[in-house]
């Protein structure tokens, strides 16, 4: 995945195109370094999956 990849999920989150994403645990560092960048970044909450892969969800109300 690259950069520009990564940002369309996450509009596409965003604008509830998609109400979740799963990426795999080979991505995950990439992915994260991309969504800390956002201002939005705590609107996206993070669910570790067992085998290290992280489900993302969009939340209207930014997490604490």
């Amino acid at each position: 995945m690259n950069e520009q990849d990564i940002n369309d999920v996450l509009e596409n989150l965003k604008t509830g195109n998609l109400s979740e994403y799963y990426v795999k645990k080979e991505d995950f560092m990439e992915f994260r370094q991309v969504l800390v960048k956002r201002e939005d970044f705590k609107h996206f909450r993070g669910i570790g999956q067992r085998g290290g892969d992280v489900l993302y969800q969009y939340l209207e109300v930014p997490r604490s």
